[in-house]
């Protein structure tokens, strides 16, 4: 290109490593010459580049030999190819693409934005392969190997488009589901957004077996679209395929460097659509202790049966690719007094919505009618004291059928066009198997109880939404998933066990650890450098870890002190004594409740 533009696209590709890795460029008149050892890779008497004239491209040429004079004020760049990649696949026991030669693998335009420089803006382009399940995870470790954002995946799965809406304030109600002064704007949860695997924009199509995943690369294909957007009056870029061997190595990982923050692990987070993420060796195994210290059981209810292992990492790791998240609270167990909630569920739910605004990400609270009031006068309070940062939207629902609750999840009822990516129960009473809602006392408070639960329920069936249930005793929402173990081992189980499942059943021994163990679970992700890279799609700079924003979003003894004192003066109880006072399950605050919050801060911050 023009070496006017040289410094602009150099800038662009350091902007964009993952798609355009560049190896070098050439000073002007001197680009015909190749890099010291390359080896063309051509055929001769066939088209090698195109041409392109203010952003089109016009036409192919087998030779540049007739622009010699336009080329002495130009220069070219070299990106490295996905084609590096091919020994990574075989470290992994994968056969090599194509080996006689014969085409070339098909590369996809998504709908990822690269960042934009100087007139230089584009979407990523990436290329495909599919992949066996069972070697997802060795294949993405050797790939990890080679060092460089080009080697890792940018997405594992369905590379389709899930359509998520989020809430907005301040403009008019949403008619027969929230009635509250809020609409709801459609908002888009992109994959790829790549419609059809059997339509490339470059290359043959790749077909995806049954069995297989399909694994997606950042591809230096990216860059014709740069081309094309800068609007040069006269350009030229190799034609896909037309590659130039080098005696430059493959960057590897330096020996020492593949440490656990480094090393990869996959996990399956969604079967509609098929979706797999991924975070380092170091983050899984942080999250999995936080796990393991909420898991225990103060009160001595038996939990420990209803523990499932990754529960906690999985639904973080989904939460982390949500743009919009509807969140539920409220157990009004004690039904004989005004209000009838506890002190376990909104400050849980208060902690996690905290760290989503930290996050840039869409949230809205759910709660009964005759609770709304109650529940906005909390946010009031919480903003107000520094706990939260800005009022969220409060929604009610009360529908009581599929098309209702279908209704209030889907942009005109229907499933292409969701509102919301995940949906999560913090410490909110779950429906029993005979269609009643139980405290622990094996009492009936469906009375109590809007049908949050179909929510819930419709969203199985709605793609692209995810689900997850926090509880501690296997009555609440979403602990259908363990339901067989609650009424084997909970007391009163065969009762008051909930028989709404949600994709992921955290279990705590206070629901409330369950909301700070979330946020600090998306904490530990998002100062992943493997994760943040996959989230990110290698385009664009990463933030760096520890970001002070995220940092003072964190659940705090003192914050979480603020927000037990905002439901004292709101006289709810605790769930277990029924005392309004300082303490959350019969435990107080300050020995029990606050050495948990910081064990938790403690180990989401440390250093490795």
């Amino acid at each position: 290109m023009p070496r006017s533009l040289a410094p602009a696209f150099e800038r662009f590709c350091q902007a964009n490593t993952g798609p355009l890795p560049l190896l070098g460029q050439s000073e002007p008149e001197k680009w015909m010459l190749p890099p010291q050892g390359a080896i063309s890779e051509t055929r001769m008497g066939h088209p090698q580049f195109w041409k392109y004239e203010f952003g089109a491209c016009t036409g192919s040429l087998a030779s540049l030999e007739q622009y010699s004079e336009q080329l002495k004020d130009m220069v070219a760049f070299f990106l490295g190819c996905s084609f590096s990649l091919e020994e990574a696949l075989e470290k992994a026991g994968l056969p090599r693409r194509d080996p006689a030669g014969h085409s070339q693998a098909g590369a996809y335009k998504t709908t990822v934005p690269c960042v934009t420089h100087a007139g230089f803006c584009c979407p990523l382009v990436v290329t495909m392969r599919p992949i066996p399940k069972d070697k997802l995870e060795g294949l993405v470790r050797a790939c990890c190997s080679l060092g460089g954002e080009q080697g890792q995946p940018v997405h594992i799965g369905d590379p389709g488009v899930s359509r998520g809406k989020g809430p907005e304030q301040g403009s008019k109600a949403l008619a027969a589901v929230s009635g509250l002064g809020l609409q709801m704007s459609l908002r888009f949860k992109e994959l790829l957004g790549i419609k059809e695997l059997s339509k490339p924009a470059y290359g043959d199509a790749m077909v995806c077996p049954p069995g297989e995943v399909p694994v997606f690369w950042p591809s230096p294909l990216t860059s014709l679209g740069a081309v094309s957007s800068c609007e040069t009056p006269l350009a030229f870029a190799s034609i896909p395929g037309c590659t130039v061997m080098t005696d430059l190595k493959d960057a590897k990982a330096p020996p020492g460097c593949l440490t656990p923050e480094r090393i990869p692990e996959v996990h399956h987070i969604s079967q509609d659509p098929l979706h797999y993420s991924i975070a380092s060796v170091s983050a899984s195994q942080k999250i999995r202790e936080l796990e393991s210290i909420i898991g225990i059981d103060p009160g001595n209810r038996g939990i420990g049966h209803l523990l499932c292992k990754d529960e906690l990492l999985k639904a973080s790791l989904s939460l982390s690719h949500a743009r919009s998240v509807l969140i539920t609270t409220g157990f009004p167990t004690h039904f004989n007094h005004e209000p009838p909630e506890e002190t376990d569920g909104p400050p849980g739910a208060i902690a996690l919505v905290a760290f989503l605004q930290a996050l840039e990400k869409e949230v809205a609270i759910i709660v009964d009618q005759r609770a709304w009031n109650l529940h906005q006068k909390i946010v009031e309070d919480a903003v107000e004291q520094g706990v939260l940062k800005t009022q969220i939207p409060i929604l009610t629902y009360q529908g009581g059928s599929v098309e209702a609750a279908q209704a209030f999840l889907c942009k005109d009822g229907d499933p292409q066009t969701p509102r919301f990516d995940h949906l999560v129960a913090i410490e909110r009473a779950g429906r029993a198997a005979d269609g009643n809602y139980y405290n622990a006392r094996k009492m009936n408070i469906k009375h109590l109880v809007d049908p949050i639960d179909d929510l819930f329920l419709a969203a199985k069936k709605i793609p692209g939404i995810s689900s997850t249930g926090v509880g501690d005793g296997g009555n609440e929402l979403g602990m259908g998933k363990v339901k067989e173990a609650v009424r084997r081992h909970i007391r009163h189980g065969d009762v008051i066990a909930c028989d709404v499942e949600a994709d992921f059943a955290v279990i705590a021994g206070v629901s409330n650890w369950g909301g700070y163990a979330l946020a600090c679970a998306l904490y530990i992700l998002y100062s992943c450098a493997v994760h943040s890279q996959y989230l990110r799609k290698a385009v664009g700079p990463s933030r760096a870890p520890g970001d002070q924003a995220w940092t003072q979003a964190l659940p705090s003894v003192i914050k979480e002190e603020k927000m037990l004192g905002i439901l004292v003066q709101h006289k709810v109880r605790s769930g277990v004594s029924g005392i309004v006072g300082m303490e959350v399950d019969g435990l107080p605050f300050h020995n029990t409740h606050a050495k948990m919050i910081q064990k938790l801060v403690d180990v989401t911050t440390a250093q490795v």
